[in-house]
């Protein structure tokens, strides 16, 4: 009998799937996994450099530059990805960033960025992937959320906004073209070690997910499409139960365990400097 993993991959062979934010982290992580499982990968970055490092060293036909914000980028990585691999199968919004510090003194410039990448990168993607699969009536836009998105965590507070919107947003599209043969799917993980998390504190009882759970969870919604899908699974629980509390009690809690200082007295910004230069959000 073939292993669950077994399953998940015997699904995968073939189909196009294109990723962004694919250089590194989490997307180099799916891009991975989807690859070794047979499938027609294609990751865009908008670090040139290193997406086309990340593409030679698995083998890809197609790594390039991508600007998610940017509509001629976007569009001319699809154009490339279909004319290079084949029609569309699946779109993986991948790209994100995160900054860490205060809501109110946060620079205009900043909370600027994160919209564009995390939330208008995000429905940019949607809408051009979409238009490209409803006339199929086949394809799948899967896009990378967070927990952040359902427990707000301060420190983060434009993060998370932007993670609310993306699970509203995919569960609005999803809502508005069922039964026409694309499937809209959203991944929640906790947090997870990538460069994004450097020099952040630990909550107690919450261990991080890796970037290899991710790709995993990926695979599954290829595979079986579901609506929303949390990483760790094992997580689910603790969520819903904190999701049923009244407002003041789950907050209560989350002082309890440390949630608040994760990413506020227990941030460590020489260790953040880098990650904050390199994705525009110091």
């Amino acid at each position: 009998m073939k292993s669950d993993a077994g399953k998940i991959a015997g699904k995968v062979p073939g189909k196009v799937v294109a990723i962004t934010g694919g250089a590194r982290g989490i997307g180099l992580a799916i891009a991975t996994a989807l690859h070794a499982s047979g499938a027609k990968v294609a990751i865009g970055d908008i670090d040139e450099a290193a997406v086309q490092h990340s593409g030679e060293r698995l083998g890809l036909t197609v790594s390039r530059g991508l600007d998610v914000t940017d509509r001629a980028s976007f569009t001319e990585f699809l154009d490339t990805v279909e004319n290079e691999l084949g029609p569309l199968d699946v779109l993986i919004n991948n790209a994100g960033v995160i900054a860490v510090g205060s809501a109110v003194d946060e620079a205009d410039a900043i909370t600027q960025r994160l919209l564009d990448v995390n939330i208008f990168g995000v429905i940019l993607g949607t809408k051009l992937a979409a238009q490209r699969m409803l006339p199929r009536r086949s394809g799948h836009v899967i896009n990378i959320a967070s927990l952040g998105g359902i427990l707000p965590t301060e420190g983060i507070a434009t993060y998370c906004a932007t993670k609310h919107a993306v699970l509203g947003y995919t569960d609005t599209v999803r809502m508005e073209n069922r039964g026409r043969g694309v499937h809209f799917s959203a991944i929640m993980p906790t947090l997870t070690n990538t460069e994004m998390v450097a020099g952040i504190g630990h909550a107690k009882g919450f261990r991080n997910a890796e970037p290899e759970e991710i790709a995993r969870a990926v695979l599954g919604v290829i595979s079986k499409p579901q609506p929303r899908v949390i990483v760790p699974r094992a997580i689910g629980a603790t969520v819903s139960v904190q999701r049923l509390l009244p407002q003041g009690v789950a907050e209560a809690l989350g002082r309890v365990l440390g949630t608040g200082r994760v990413f506020t007295s227990d941030v460590k910004p020489d260790q953040r400097a880098a990650y904050a230069r390199r994705t525009g959000t110091s």
